[in-house]
């Protein structure tokens, strides 16, 4: 079992956002702080994103897009949730979550960013052009 929390935080670690991010923390505690500012700061972005899209949205969609942003957030914590029961009650525990939460939370937020990127007649773009 220690092997493997070994060998899954030597994986974390090597992701370039952590090596750029978290490359002075010299202590579990630390990394696990480092991780939840990440957290936060791409959650930040993703609220940001979110609110632009609605903005763009009409009302009946805007519905629907909020509904699937609900359930998103179901199956994001509930895949890290997942991804960190193989290390639960670990310290590193806090780290495996707030990055598996990092990662899922920068790729939707990509998505809706690509959304708000559709031109006038892609019709694989469900929000209108903007302005």
């Amino acid at each position: 079992m220690k092997t493997r929390m070994l060998a899954l935080a030597a994986l974390l670690l090597s992701s370039p956002v952590l090596a750029d991010e978290c490359d002075n923390a010299s202590t579990q505690s630390q990394l696990n702080s480092c991780t939840a500012g990440q957290y936060q700061a791409a959650d930040k972005k993703l609220n940001q994103t979110f609110q632009a899209a609605l903005k763009r949205s009409t009302p009946p969609q805007a519905a629907m897009l909020k509904k699937a942003q609900q359930s998103w957030i179901t199956l994001r914590d509930s895949d890290c949730a997942f991804v960190s029961s193989g290390v639960e009650g670990g310290s590193a525990q806090p780290m495996v979550q707030n990055q598996c939460l990092t990662d899922k939370t920068n790729e939707r937020e990509a998505w809706l960013a690509s959304l708000l990127q559709c031109g006038e007649g892609d019709l694989s773009c469900p929000l209108p052009p903007g302005h």
